[in-house]
């Protein structure tokens, strides 16, 4: 392996400005394919199927449709997910990103504290349909900026997360321009530039969470680092030399002085690969990711025992305090408000043992029975004495009936959450087909499937993406 990013490197490789962005950029410039573990290709196949899944079934949700609409009609070769538009691969990436998380269905990372694949993938596929690109090609530049975004990650969290920034977009803009710089072939100083044109372009806070905004916060960081890097290319300038370290600096605007450790990512570089450990986190329910435990516990509660929704006097539910401050909305006022509702999807999970993409349409969450249990859940943040204060990712519910009975079930983490503890293949498969078969037709989801599957040995991505628009793939709105 290359000792550009070998896990057996210790020392970070820096110039003698110690320029977190060029040496960052060195490291992108020399990722190879050949260099990739076979762990890093399959976990980069199983972010790609599922991002792909996940952004046709937001292809048609109003954050996206709304956001083509006002960009208005646009000329170029880059596939819009789920329509009969092409446009240019700057506009196809903020649409896309936009629709890869309007549903907030897609992988989390437990490194990132947000959406890894999301903005990186859209700006890939949007690069890829303009210039040609091979599977091995575009997996390479996927790898590349998750460790980028993860890495830096690893030097502001989680005050970064805490103080009220988006990371997906905040961080992943960085991801974005890494990658689309390595399928662009930028050598490592121009990869530098690009890294330092976003970090001016880092945007995204967490009270617009619950709206439209949050998921063009992607579709923007998606646009700005494919924007970054072709600037970058172009030769547009930037202070690659200390746009992070200055004093007016990426890490003291955005964190702050004391609330940062600039080496801890660049010298955790590759050991290993983020994508491989702690790995991507395949959502289950498509809702905000910190609910999931609780509603874990709560389908294990439903499942094993029989009551109806009027027997219930009281639930309590208990998550991370940190994710208790974005999901504590006991009274949510709309199907996105609902999604980081914790009170509303355990309601639904005791109700339906399941939660699904149907939940949040037609205002679902104001349903008599549901939102008259939605009344009964008091969510609270778990301390030492419930979880270990390392584990972030906990949940607890209890279910007190009027009887007296009381039933409780505990999750140390959701099913997928990390590599160590993946969601079955065949389980993501059928969420995929289920996503993609919101806009495609039967023969389109069969053979996107198929080249999914095999995504290392494509010549052409163009080759799938093609199957994502037209009349002939497509079913009718």
């Amino acid at each position: 392996m290359s000792t550009a990013f070998s896990p057996t490197t210790t020392a970070p490789i820096r110039p003698a400005s110690a320029s977190l962005a060029r040496a960052l950029g060195e490291r992108v410039a020399t990722f190879t394919f050949e260099d990739l573990p076979a762990a890093a290709i399959d976990w980069a196949k199983v972010g790609i199927l599922d991002t792909v899944g996940v952004t046709l079934a937001g292809a048609r949700e109003p954050a996206a449709t709304l956001l083509t609409q006002v960009l208005g009609p646009g000329a170029g070769d880059a596939v819009v997910f789920g329509s009969t538009q092409r446009a240019s691969a700057l506009d196809a990436a903020l649409i896309n990103g936009t629709a890869s998380h309007a549903l907030d269905f897609d992988d989390c990372n437990n490194t990132f504290g947000g959406h890894p694949s999301v903005p990186i993938l859209p700006a890939l596929f949007a690069l890829a349909d303009e210039r040609g690109a091979t599977g091995p090609d575009f997996i390479t530049a996927y790898v590349a900026g998750f460790e980028v975004e993860t890495k830096i990650a690893m030097s502001v969290h989680f005050h970064h997360y805490m103080k009220g920034w988006h990371p997906t977009a905040t961080l992943g803009v960085f991801g974005a321009a890494a990658a689309t710089s390595r399928l662009l072939g930028l050598d490592a100083t121009k990869t530098a530039t690009a890294i330092a044109i976003a970090a001016s372009m880092s945007s995204g806070i967490k009270a617009n969470f619950g709206t439209m905004t949050k998921p063009m916060h992607v579709g923007h960081c998606a646009r700005d680092g494919l924007l970054a890097a072709r600037l970058a290319q172009a030769g547009f300038t930037a202070n690659g030399d200390d746009v992070f370290e200055h004093e007016q600096g990426f890490f003291e605007v955005y964190n702050g002085a004391g609330n940062y450790d600039a080496a801890r990512g660049i010298d955790a570089w590759a050991a290993p690969l983020d994508i491989i450990r702690p790995g991507l986190a395949i959502k289950q329910y498509p809702c905000c990711g910190s609910t999931h435990p609780a509603i874990d516990a709560a389908i294990e509660i439903a499942q094993s025992h029989a009551f109806e929704c009027d027997d219930i006097e009281r639930v309590d539910v208990w998550i991370h305090p940190r994710r208790l401050q974005h999901t504590n909305r006991p009274l949510p006022q709309s199907d996105l408000d609902a999604k980081f509702s914790v009170q509303y999807v355990v309601a639904r999970a005791l109700l339906d043992q399941r939660v699904t993409l149907q939940h949040f349409e037609q205002r679902r969450f104001q349903e008599t029975d549901v939102a008259a249990l939605t009344r009964k859940v008091n969510a609270v943040g778990y301390d030492v004495h419930r979880f270990p204060a390392d584990n972030h990712f906990g949940g607890e519910v209890r279910v007190t009936l009027k009887s007296g009975a009381v039933y409780t079930a505990k999750v140390d983490q959701p099913l997928g959450r990390t590599s160590a503890n993946p969601l079955p293949a065949a389980r993501l498969q059928t969420k995929y087909e289920a996503c993609a078969a919101m806009v495609l037709n039967d023969a389109a989801v069969r053979q996107s499937v198929e080249l999914l599957t095999r995504f290392e040995a494509l010549t052409d991505v163009r080759e799938l993406t093609r199957l994502f628009t037209g009349t002939s793939n497509l079913k009718d709105r």
